[in-house]
């Protein structure tokens, strides 16, 4: 993978004075016959810009890397004997694959020949310098050399070199960063309290033995995947302390439990770490062991709310220990224990205490206007049980279609009664398989019938308005046959978007409903319902959320169809739900929603056009650990305040889970705390959106005395479309005006890369006109790399009138394939024009978006 730099970064380009790195010459002859036998079969083998490479000796040639790592990219170039000349000498052939990554360990036997420290080290650097200059886009980690052991009496030439080997490690330890390599040190792991090779890894001093080469995979695991050190864990617990200790997982073979009632969790874990490659048995308790293993207990955790979900996880080198209230903080404790379990050989040690802020942690889909099938419900499930949300929020009835069976009206779900998907429906079984589904895991199925607004495909089917005599005896049958048929302890009577003319309809519903054991849920602010009606805010409250005895579930602002998906990511980070910053008497919890009002051309493109698994993984961490800020945002901060540090913090963890949860999902998010802009402005254009300015006439340097604000992020809104209610970068922005925008972005050599670029992120709900041809948008905005004019792409329906009936297809920079630009070795200046002017938009289809998009990709996702 290339390579980019944002500004924040400290790039280092090695000098070279335009002068060519030349390596040593060697006589065959120096190398011994399997040397060459090694070196010969390297030569044939295919090389991959994509490859990572084990370079070194013996103790490299005795790894089974791909194995170890599961992984066809890792390749072994390890060969027996070999010192750092050998390396040197057959460098060519590695760095001409231009590899992604090399792993080097070598120069213990350089020493064991009585070379000195220094010719070893020089060689050494001498081999980055090669690499950096040959691959700059290689990645290059120099491993220390391991400690010696003579306890065994073998390799006598080896085991004395102690001080030596830790001179040497001392330097490369010293000159990593002059020399663009990372130092790992290997050997304060592999070391005893004296600096001896551990005698229990080693069976003769100097090699390792198999659980060797594990503990190795688990230190160099984050290296090779670009990995924080530490497991990166949603939502971070409460309390988290990381020890020195690790649990070899390797050798776990037992879960103990305190209580039968713990058998199917245990059972499920076992399950777990069964597709890991661990096998274990599952038992009670009965007598201590020393043999590794997990124990499970149901105990008195305390925790100042949420107490039935808490837990506790304690890892140390000899056991995991489980303790909860509930099976239900069981579940969770083990949700972050397959966090903490990264590469199935070695789980770090820790003190964890956890639990919620919120009790009420919701996810909702649309599924009457968009189908989805059992399967794809069931992935976005899987993912809500893995980031601990509890609440499903199933919405399958809208004015579109009605998406569950009825055996009283089977006409609700007739195919000539929907819009779209026409005879796409759940059954009654399909419907009880995803109610257990979430059960397993410990989340709450919320079924919602829309009444009575939302509800044209009742009327198509029924022939009556459901706020008519007989249309609410109809509703009542339905809700009857529904609260009987499942047992769900909610019902979401909507209530929204309506004029209710049958002033008797709601509370005749309520009470029925109450009646059949079930507590009912309504929008707000919608239709008059009762006080013990939980209010869903997706709005304004009409001062209700100050009435002390009503319950509230937050949405307002939640709506991620209308988000764009860098924006959703810092947006939700900064939330404070229910204004509050942790669930009290009033507020519940927070449920965030999917509505793609717009026709989908396939099913899965509701999760590539819509940034539902980055929003839900953020939404996970902020509703669990609470806090937030007041207000809402769409702005990261200055870079180095408080607010960007504590993002930047979190990225990296939601990367991390990126890289090693949804490989083969749409999560439409790139890095883009380390992206700084220096905004130039305001301009007045006077309504003339293509006027030029001095940024864009003269020769741009970024020294102009004009910059009046410097911004972080990928997406950078400079007034939100929902303005005041949503905090832009402008604070007082104005219409008829232009800014500029300036950043710089790093390569390590010349090469064409791949950005995100965009100018108006539409939203999947409203029936959006798509941008003219030739124009990134309507405003008229412009990008330049370098000086030079990147043009807008060649949409496929430029121009079209917003249908949403018409499926978007190139209009999101997230789903169509990125923009590819042309970088220089070194820095690369961007230049963004971004006119506005009116605010108000064209239509409330057409919202005045004005905002800009400019982020290296790193993995292509669109269509």
């Amino acid at each position: 993978m290339k390579k980019i730099f944002p500004i924040v970064f400290v790039l280092l380009f090695q000098q070279f004075s335009g002068a060519q790195i030349h390596l040593p010459s060697y006589s065959d002859s120096l190398f011994p016959s399997y040397y060459w036998q090694r070196v010969t079969l390297f030569n044939s083998l295919p090389k991959s810009k994509e490859d990572i490479i084990f370079l070194g000796n013996s103790i490299t040639d005795g790894g089974e890397w791909s194995e170890l790592f599961n992984d066809s990219n890792i390749k072994n170039r390890g060969i027996s004997g070999d010192i750092t000349a050998g390396v040197i000498n057959r460098l060519d052939d590695v760095v001409t694959g231009r590899p992604s990554k090399i792993f080097l360990l070598i120069g213990t036997n350089d020493l064991a020949r009585n070379i000195s420290t220094d010719s070893v080290v020089k060689n050494i650097f001498l081999i980055a310098d090669y690499v950096q200059h040959q691959s700059p886009s290689t990645k290059l980690y120099v491993q220390s050399i391991l400690p010696v052991n003579d306890v065994y009496g073998k390799f006598p030439t080896h085991t004395p070199n102690g001080k030596k080997i830790n001179d040497v490690n001392s330097l490369l330890a010293q000159n990593a960063t002059t020399h663009h390599y990372t130092y790992i040190n290997l050997h304060s792991v592999f070391a005893d309290a004296n600096g001896r090779f551990k005698s229990s890894l080693t069976n003769d001093g100097l090699h390792l033995k198999g659980e060797a080469y594990l503990i190795w995979k688990h230190i160099v695991y984050p290296y090779v995947y670009d990995l924080q050190l530490l497991p990166s864990l949603i939502p971070l617990p409460q309390q988290l302390q990381f020890t020195k200790e690790f649990f070899p997982l390797y050798s776990c073979k037992k879960i103990f439990i305190s209580t039968d009632s713990l058998s199917s969790d245990a059972e499920q874990l076992q399950k777990t770490l069964l597709e890991s490659g661990i096998n274990t048995e599952v038992s009670l308790t009965e007598r201590s062991t020393d043999i590794p293993h997990i124990e499970l207990q149901i105990g008195k955790i305390n925790a100042p709310e949420n107490r039935d979900e808490a837990y506790e996880l304690k890892v140390s080198s000899s056991k995991i220990v489980i303790a909860a209230n509930t099976r239900h903080g069981i579940f969770n404790a083990i949700q972050t224990l397959m966090q903490l379990n990264r590469d199935n050989v070695i789980i770090d040690g820790c003190n964890i205490k956890d639990y919620p802020a919120y009790s009420w942690r919701g996810y909702m889909v649309d599924v009457g206007r968009n189908f989805q099938s059992i399967d794809l419900l069931k992935q976005q499930i899987d993912v809500m049980s893995r980031y601990k949300l509890n609440i499903f929020h199933f919405h399958f009835t809208e004015d579109i279609a009605w998406r569950l069976q009825s055996k009283l009206y089977p006409q609700l779900t007739a195919p000539e009664n929907m819009l779209r998907n026409n005879g796409m429906f759940y059954t009654e079984n399909e419907f009880k398989e995803l109610i257990r589904y979430c059960k397993e895991r410990y989340i709450t199925l919320v079924p919602e019938i829309d009444m009575p607004g939302h509800s044209a495909a009742f009327k198509r089917a029924i022939g009556v308005d459901m706020q008519s005599d007989s249309g609410v005896a109809i509703v009542k049958n339905i809700l009857s046959e529904f609260c009987t048929t499942y047992n769900l302890p909610y019902m979401h009577i909507g209530g929204d978007e309506v004029h209710v003319s049958n002033k008797k309809f709601m509370p005749e519903v309520i009470d029925l409903v109450h009646n059949l054991g079930k507590t009912t849920i309504a929008w707000s602010p919608g239709a008059s319902v009762d006080s013990s009606t939980i209010r869903q805010l997706w709005m304004s409250d009409n001062g209700e959320k100050n009435i002390s005895f009503l319950r509230f579930i937050d949405s307002r602002h939640l709506y991620i169809n209308h988000m764009d998906p860098l924006e959703s990511v810092v947006t939700i980070f900064f939330r404070q739900f229910g204004d509050v910053m942790k669930e009290d008497k009033n507020v519940l919890g927070a449920t965030l929603c999917l509505w793609p009002d717009r026709r989908v051309e396939n099913e899965k493109d509701v999760l590539l056009m819509n940034p539902v698994y980055p929003s839900l993984l953020t939404f996970s961490e902020r509703t669990w650990r609470g806090r937030g800020k007041p207000g809402w945002t769409a702005v990261i901060g200055e870079p180095s305040s408080v607010k960007a540090k504590d993002f930047s913090e979190f990225e990296n963890r939601l990367l991390d889970n990126k890289k090693q949860y949804f490989k083969n999902l749409a999560f439409s998010y790139q890095r883009q705390s380390d992206i700084v802009w220096k905004l130039y402005g305001p301009f007045d254009n006077s309504g003339d959106l293509s006027k030029k300015f001095f940024p864009e006439t003269n020769r741009f340097n970024d020294t102009i005395q004009q910059a009046a604000i410097t911004v972080v992020g990928g997406t950078i809104i400079l007034r939100h479309w929902w303005a005041p209610l949503i905090e832009g970068a402008l604070k007082n922005p104005k219409e008829n005006t232009t800014w500029y925008a300036v950043t710089k972005i790093g390569s390590d050599e010349n090469a064409e890369k791949n950005f995100w670029i965009g100018f108006n992120n539409i939203s999947r709900s409203p029936a959006t006109d798509s941008p003219k041809p030739g124009t990134w948008d309507n405003h008229q905005s412009e990008i330049w790399v370098n000086g030079k004019l990147v043009e807008s792409p060649k949409w496929k329906h430029a121009g079209q009138k917003g249908n949403s009936e018409m499926p978007l297809t190139d209009e999101g920079y997230e789903y169509r394939l990125p923009t590819k630009i042309f970088l220089q070795k070194g820095w690369n200046t961007v230049l963004i024009k971004a006119p506005v002017g009116s605010f108000k938009g064209k239509d409330w289809q057409n919202p005045e978006k004005w905002m800009f998009t400019c982020v290296p990709v790193d993995d292509v996702i669109g269509k």
